[in-house]
Parts: C-alpha cells; sequence; structure tokens
C-alpha cells in the first residue's frame, strides 16, 4: 500500500473518531442542544441561541395575566443576582394558556418593564404547543435529558448549560428562587467558570 493510500485512510479514520466523540459528548443526540436554534427577538431580528455559547441560560415562557406572573418578580432578581456570572434568561412570551399572554411586543415589554422592572432579554411572542409550535420548544420538549413532554403552563423554565445543552427542566409551580432552580443554576456557573463538562 502506498503512503497517500495509508494516509488518506488514517486521516478518514481520525475524523471518524473525533465525530463519533463529539455525538457521544452531547449523549450522541443533537436533540439535547439548542445552539443550533434561532429564535426572533421582540424587534423581529433573528437571534442565534449559539451566540449564547459560554452562557448558563434560563429559557422560560412567560405571560402578563397568569397566576404565575409575579414569578417575573423572582426571575429579574436571579437575572441581577448572577447575570455577572455569565447567566442570562431568555423570557417567551405565550398565549397558549388559558389566552393569558393577549398583547402585542410592545404591550408585553411594557408590562414586564413597568411592572416588575424586568432587565432580562425578551424574545417574540411564540407558540409552544400544537403543530405551530416553535423549533426552540419542540426542541426543549423532546431531548433525551429531562422529562419529555408539553409544557403544561406557563413559567415552565429550562436550563440550558455552557456548551448550549438541555440540563433541567422545571414545572410551573416550581419557583424561579426555589432551592432547586437556584442549586442547578449555581452548579452549571461552577462548571461554566471552571472551564469543564
Amino acid at each position: 500500500m502506498n503512503k497517500v493510500k495509508l494516509f488518506s485512510i488514517l486521516f478518514v479514520a481520525v475524523m471518524l473518531l473525533s465525530a463519533m466523540a463529539a455525538n457521544n459528548k452531547n449523549g450522541g443526540n443533537m436533540n439535547n442542544s439548542v445552539s443550533d436554534v434561532v429564535v426572533k427577538d421582540m424587534d423581529g431580528k433573528d437571534v442565534n441561541l449559539a451566540d449564547y455559547k459560554g452562557k448558563v441560560l434560563l429559557i422560560v415562557n412567560v405571560a402578563s395575566k397568569c397566576g404565575y406572573t409575579p414569578q417575573y418578580e423572582a426571575l429579574e432578581s436571579i437575572y441581577k443576582k448572577y447575570k455577572d456570572q455569565g447567566f442570562e434568561i431568555l423570557a417567551f412570551p405565550c398565549n397558549d394558556f388559558g389566552g393569558q399572554e393577549p398583547g402585542t411586543n410592545d404591550e408585553i415589554k411594557t408590562f414586564c418593564t413597568t411592572k416588575y422592572d424586568v432587565t432580562f432579554k425578551l424574545f417574540n411572542k411564540i407558540k409552544v404547543l400544537g403543530d405551530e409550535r416553535s423549533p426552540l420548544y419542540q426542541r426543549l420538549i423532546n431531548n433525551d435529558v429531562t422529562e419529555k413532554g408539553d409544557v403544561k403552563w406557563n413559567f415552565e423554565k429550562f436550563l440550558i448549560d455552557k456548551d448550549g445543552n438541555i440540563v433541567a427542566r422545571f414545572r410551573s409551580k416550581i419557583k424561579p428562587d426555589s432551592d432547586d432552580v437556584l442549586s442547578a443554576i449555581g452548579k452549571e456557573l461552577a462548571v461554566a467558570k471552571s472551564g469543564t463538562n
């Protein structure tokens, strides 16, 4: 066998092993990551979630006229507490549950900033249920890490690690400043700070 063929075979083998290792790092399933998802901000501009690489994210479907709406206060509190450590909250208004988010993006933004002094990122209103479910929520509810299945109500929370992987899911009744949520955020921020996985 000549040197060129041998080199070619070795090169292909190394590339295949590298691809397999990368695939295994993500649990073998890209559905555990949101890094390839593109969403719209409140101004209708595309936002690639890969741009948040290196940050720990809490993704929440929100509504202004819900019994859980006061969770905005706790969300803002934990955002202020952890934002300088590489933490972001991505809030997605949703009108799927009891018509509890009927407003326009401008009305939602005004409500959040005047009533709860929200400073974390608000995104374009989306659907989290049915055939029109956003690609982001399709991924969040169908991964290999957390409980599968539809979002049950407003203010359900998904924790994303520094590499864009889904790591935890918290139902609406679990408050953003609960020990469970704060512990999970703290753990992911420690991993992000240490630079390990």
